[in-house]
């Protein structure tokens, strides 16, 4: 993936990119995977969360093959720029982080189940990177819905930082915790791409 620079710290509101009032580009109905709708309405009884922990493509497929996830979705959340195109997030001036819209089954699997994927999946004391990618579109952050993904969250985070220590590491995580605000969908060639694209070229 690509990018037109690199910033280490997020814009100002004041300095973001002016976005747009409605998406740039069609959104797909369907996952391409799964077959489930990615935008809402989903079925009652589902939750929603939300993921940022690097690049979105091999993200999302870290999430839709755990059983009892309806349906996935890659996106842009955290920023200020209204309905950014993948372009605009690239630049480091919408404020933006490439995540993953998770919609799962409660009684299947937990939202603690699903943050500790999130946290044995990457490297959530790189700051604003992931790896050979380097911006804060990669920044590692966990979006809550309401206080209870808050209090999990944060108490995983911790324990995360406990156990990191224990093993001998003394990073600290840098994994932002923040209540989620608008979510844009990307555009349909990012959405299961590692499903359409399997070799991730």
């Amino acid at each position: 993936m690509w990018f037109h620079r690199t910033p280490s710290t997020l814009i100002a509101p004041e300095e973001a990119l002016p976005g747009r009032d409605r998406p740039a580009f069609a959104i797909p109905s369907h996952h391409a995977v799964l077959g489930t709708p990615i935008q809402p309405p989903f079925p009652e009884g589902l939750e929603t969360a939300v993921f940022a922990l690097g690049c979105f493509w091999g993200a999302e497929r870290l999430f839709w093959r755990i059983d009892g996830v309806y349906t996935t979705a890659v996106g842009y959340t955290g920023g200020f720029t209204p309905h950014p195109t993948y372009e605009e997030v690239c630049t480091g001036r919408t404020g933006h982080a490439e995540a993953v819209l998770v919609v799962f089954d409660p009684a299947k699997v937990s939202y603690e189940s699903l943050v500790r994927t999130f946290f044995e999946e990457h490297d959530p004391t790189q700051g604003m990177r992931q790896g050979n990618d380097i911006g804060t579109q990669y920044r590692s952050a966990i979006f809550y819905a309401d206080d209870r993904q808050r209090r999990i969250a944060e108490g995983m985070r911790a324990a995360y930082q406990v156990a990191l220590r224990q093993a001998g590491y003394h990073e600290e995580i840098t994994t932002e915790i923040a209540p989620l605000g608008p979510f844009y969908y990307a555009e349909e060639y990012h959405q299961q791409y590692l499903h359409k694209v399997p070799c991730g070229c």
